[in-house]
């Protein structure tokens, strides 16, 4: 495949909407482009530095209804074998059972159950985050950035989103007491979407 998904094989001129473009018009169901698509996590180390990490392999569906945004739907399913911190002795501790145990739980799983306009680009998505057999529910504040047709003809549009939840609510609880105080790793883990989704034919 090239750099994105084909429709043909004769490029188009980009065409990008309008400046102030907003979802009406853009009912329809789409696909979430991982080629184009980014999930990230931030955690807290020793108390004093931040370590980023990403999810490289995913999958995902969009339902946006452009007149009510209340119709509209998303759905998450990732492989968390691919999480990616930029250590590799990192990334196995966090696939050991100390963490995410991926050889029992490979996937996790975001379904939504609620969507809002919040006024202008902003939009808020609810649903049940689904991580080591636990489901509890998250809310993610997220910004519409535009919609445009790319070289090949593929409808796309794209969010900016970011959320925050407590890990040791879905049984992820390791840790390691500092001899300064206070703990290794925070439970306050912060997550971060910039997606790129394709609309179906």
């Amino acid at each position: 495949m090239g750099i994105f998904s084909r429709k043909d094989s004769t490029p188009e001129t980009t065409t990008a909407a309008p400046a102030g473009a907003t979802l009406a018009g853009l009912t329809g169901d789409y696909t979430i482009d991982p080629a184009h698509t980014s999930i990230g996590f931030t955690a807290r180390h020793a108390m004093v530095t931040n370590v980023k990490g990403s999810f490289t392999e995913f999958t995902g569906t969009l339902h946006l209804d452009g007149e009510n945004p209340a119709n509209s739907t998303a759905s998450l399913d990732v492989t968390m074998d691919s999480i990616d911190t930029g250590n590799a002795d990192r990334d196995t501790h966090l696939k050991s059972a100390d963490f995410f145990k991926t050889d029992e739980f490979p996937t996790m799983t975001f379904r939504s159950t609620k969507a809002e306009s919040l006024g202008g680009d902003d939009y808020r998505i609810t649903g049940d985050l689904s991580i080591l057999g636990t489901t509890k529910p998250i809310t993610i504040d997220l910004e519409f950035n535009g919609s445009a047709k790319d070289p090949f003809g593929n409808d796309r549009v794209g969010f900016e989103g970011k959320a925050e939840l407590l890990r040791s609510e879905w049984g992820l609880t390791w840790n390691a007491a500092l001899e300064t105080g206070g703990v290794l790793i925070s439970d306050k883990i912060k997550l971060s979407f910039d997606v790129s989704a394709i609309k179906n034919a």
